[in-house]
């Protein structure tokens, strides 16, 4: 059974509180986000975000998901390099500067994210950039012990380092930083 389409204005309130979201996010920070200001910003009631998202947790969950989601379509389904159809080098520079860029334009949201419970598919999204990671440099360097580089190389865009250069103003140093790091690991000795 297919699930029930959304409806016309169920799916503009999603989208308004969704964007109403970011938007504060962006302009005032982590604590400008309450139900409150959200619906406000939104121009819905503060009940129609509860009923669509449960909490500000789920709310959270939500922004988090589709940027996601997002960029997995793009990795699957969307055009080289960064989706099929380019050599898999080309294709794990294009993911990991992908990731850089997701790392970075939703920097505000993890750091308000991080106070709250983690998201129920945080592991599944994981797994799959792990995977993937894995499967492109097992194809470019099959010498390598491609999970293990696969999960460093993913573990370098979680720590401090990459809101430290965003918040100095240095975002193009750091995404020229990152290919770099996997150009080098992409050459043979």
């Amino acid at each position: 059974m297919a699930p029930a389409k959304e409806r016309a204005d169920a799916a503009r309130n999603r989208r308004a509180i969704l964007d109403a979201t970011a938007a504060l996010l962006a302009e005032h920070g982590a604590e400008a986000v309450t139900m409150d200001r959200v619906a406000a910003a939104a121009g819905v009631g503060k009940g129609t975000i509860f009923h669509r998202f449960g909490n500000r947790a789920g709310l959270l969950h939500e922004l988090v998901a589709e940027s996601a989601l997002t960029l997995r379509a793009a990795v699957t389904e969307g055009p080289p390099p960064l989706g099929p159809g380019a050599p898999a080098g080309d294709r794990l520079v294009a993911f990991l500067e992908a990731l850089a860029c997701l790392s970075i334009d939703n920097m505000d949201l993890m750091a308000i994210y991080r106070t709250v419970a983690p998201h129920p598919r945080t592991e599944e999204f994981h797994l799959f950039w792990r995977r993937h990671i894995t499967a492109l440099l097992g194809e470019a360097r099959p010498e390598l012990d491609a999970e293990v580089v696969g999960r460093l190389l993913m573990d370098s865009l979680a720590g401090a380092t990459v809101p430290d250069l965003v918040r100095s103003g240095a975002r193009d140093r750091l995404l020229a930083a990152v290919a770099e790091l996997v150009r080098s690991v992409l050459r043979t000795p």
